[in-house]
This record gives structure tokens, sequence and C-alpha cells, in this order.
């Protein structure tokens, strides 16, 4: 047994225990990755801190000192807040739809931001943790049987669905997959039973080639079959991943240097400080620059899972998986989108990309993590309101 498991549960409770039981390994790791996008979105604003690489440090430091206070936070307040922050995260979501505070950003293609008049935010973003916590709390209080096989997985199932549907209707493709694909993360981490995934990935199998041509709009139908043949326009449509290809390629083993990757610095990448900043990143330093970064990436995901398994809770196990599967869906969506595997989908590469909406929901997600970390030891009863 390790000493944190030996010490008395009022010692554990104090910050400076706490503290101690922070990873501060993955810390560092979530530091490298934020330090290198700091980096890269310096060179591609040709060697100046505006307008992005200052803003992208300030807003890292900030989030990081919130994930540390987040650790303190004893899982039962996060177990208390999930249904209310699905809630109210789902009335944002609404309040796009429905009334004049959702806008469209200039050129965005989607209604999907929200002005509060004070703050101005991206509830696509922030609802895949309130879905993640909300799935974790039903999975909590249910039974093994009910997670693999039951009725009652309709609940879970239009907790993820609602959302999923509304966000594509702003429509936000990218927001919307991220969503569907966390919660069946979850699921499938729950125990969901094969017969249904098996019948989930054949009805997906069968259903998407109508949603494309039926289903999408004009710019989304055109992104998708761009991703089958981008050299049909070359100059069009496809102009996107054929520049980040040759961003990729043009790098070779070691890169062409810091601030001399000539599709970035030229302004032939597209979006190069946002969707495809790693292209500019392999452009610059190589096969050998991706290669660490997605290592950092692997040890942030494999730290993150050991993590979530050695929650006593069951809420804690589920919520850390799902805020670990996010990140994950991130790195694997954007590296397949900038290598042409994927449609481009507005999705950014975690840390590495400026954004504030998407930064906030990955440093909250690792707070809650830290979270699950510091309180392993913690039982949550089932079946009971806390």
């Amino acid at each position: 047994m390790t000493a944190s498991a030996l010490t008395r549960p009022g010692e554990r409770d104090r910050v400076s225990s706490k503290l101690a039981e922070i990873d501060w390994r993955l810390t560092g790791l979530l530091c490298i990755v934020a330090g290198v996008g700091t980096a890269m979105l310096y060179s591609v604003a040709g060697g100046q801190w505006q307008p992005w690489a200052l803003d992208h440090m300030v807003r890292f430091g900030v989030l990081l000192a919130a994930m540390l206070g987040l650790a303190m936070v004893h899982p039962k307040w996060w177990f208390r807040a999930a249904y209310p922050l699905y809630a109210v995260l789902l009335v944002m979501v609404l309040l796009i739809e429905f009334t004049p505070l959702g806008y469209e950003p200039v050129g965005a293609g989607a209604k999907n931001w929200l002005n509060l008049g004070f703050i101005r935010l991206q509830p696509g973003e922030f609802m895949k943790l309130g879905v993640v916590l909300a799935l974790a709390r039903w999975y909590h209080n249910h039974t093994a049987n009910d997670a693999r096989f039951s009725w009652k997985l309709l609940i879970p199932a239009a907790m993820i669905g609602v959302p999923f549907l509304l966000i594509a209707k702003q429509p936000d493709l990218g927001s919307a997959m991220m969503v569907g694909l966390t919660g069946a993360i979850i699921m499938f981490v729950a125990g969901l039973s094969w017969k249904i995934i098996a019948t989930g990935a054949l009805a997906a199998v069968v259903t998407i080639p109508p949603f494309v041509m039926f289903g999408m709009h004009d710019y989304q139908r055109n992104r998708v079959l761009t991703f089958l043949n981008p050299e049909a326009d070359p100059t069009g449509t496809g102009y996107n991943i054929i520049q980040s290809k040759i961003a990729l390629g043009s790098g070779g083993l070691l890169g062409r240097g810091y601030g001399l990757g000539s599709q970035s610095q030229l302004e032939f990448l597209p979006e190069r400080h946002t969707d495809f900043i790693f292209s500019t990143l392999s452009e610059e330093f190589g096969f050998v620059g991706s290669v660490t970064v997605l290592a950092c990436y692997i040890a942030i995901i494999l730290i993150s899972l050991r993590i979530a398994s050695l929650s006593h809770s069951h809420f804690g196990r589920i919520a850390a998986a799902g805020a670990t599967g996010t990140f994950a869906l991130y790195v694997l969506i954007n590296g397949a989108m900038v290598m042409g595997m994927a449609p481009v989908v507005g999705v950014p590469m975690p840390l590495l990309s400026y954004g504030g909406s998407s930064m906030m929901t990955i440093m909250l997600g690792f707070g809650l993590v830290m979270a699950t970390r510091v309180h392993r030891y913690v039982e949550l009863p089932k079946g009971q309101i806390l």
C-alpha cells in the first residue's frame, strides 16, 4: 500500500497534501505542448507576439492555474454539478438556435456563438464536458447490466443525441461530431454490449452516404467530396488539404527551420494558426518534431487513462476516461484532417492551435482528471444524491 493510502483522511484534505497528489508529469507535458503552440504562433505571425502567441500563453497560464484549483475540488461537487451544468449548456445551445443572442462570425459558416453582452462563448465546445459529466453521473447510479444492454440506455442516448442534433443544425459538424463520439466512447467504456455497438456501426455505414448527399449543407458536402478527391479542384475546395500536404511533406526529416516554413510564412497555408498549425510544425521541424509532439500527446492520454483506472469511484473512472477521450479525439481528428485522411471539419489541435473556447474545454477537462487523481481513494455512494 502506498504512503498516500496510509495518510489519515483529515490530512488528505489539506491543500498541501492535495498538491502533493497532483500528477506533475501530466502537468509538465501539458505545459510543453502549450509552449510549442506559443512558439509556433510566434513563428506564423512573422516573429511577433501579436496577434496570437501572447494571448495563447497568457490564456494557458490562467487556465493552468484554474486546472490546479479544480484538482482540489472534491468529486462530490463535480457529481452535484453534472446535471445542472449539462442543463445550462443545453439551454445556451438552444439560445443560439431560437434567440437573437446567437450569431455567426464572419466567414465561419455556422451560427455557433452566443453573445451574452459581457462575454462571447461557443457552447458547443463546452457541451463536450457537460456530456462527460452528465453521463458519468448517470452510469454511476446504474448497474453493469443497465450499462451493457437495457432500455434504460435510451436515457444516455438522448443525453448525447439532443445536443448532437442541435449543434449539427447550427451547422457545426466538428463540434457535433466531437459530442457524439465522446458520448460513444463513454458508453463503450461503461460496458455497452457488442450487439449494440455492431448495430450502431452498421447503421452509421448505411446512413452516412444519404446524409452526406441530402442532409448536409452545400459547403459541408463539398468538404467531404474534396476529402475524397482534393485534386479535382486544386485552387478551390481542394486548396486547403493540398497546401497542408505540401507543408507536411516539405519538412522532411528535420524540417526547414524555425520561422523558415515557406507555406506558412508566405501564407499559402490557410488557417495556419488554428486548424492547420500542425502542418506548420511539420514543415519547420520535420518528421522528428512532429513525432516528438505526437509522443507528448500519447503520453498525456496514457497517463490520464491510468489515472481514470485507479479511481475508487465509478463516477471518477467514467468522468476521467470521458475527458481523456475528448482530448484524444481532438488529436486524432485534427491529425487525420491535416493529412487528408478526414474532411476538414474545424477541429483544432489541442493546446497547439489558437482558440479560447477549445483550450478552456480541454483544461477544464484536465481539471476533472486531476481531481480524480487527487481524490482517487474517495468512494461515492451509489443510488444517492450526494
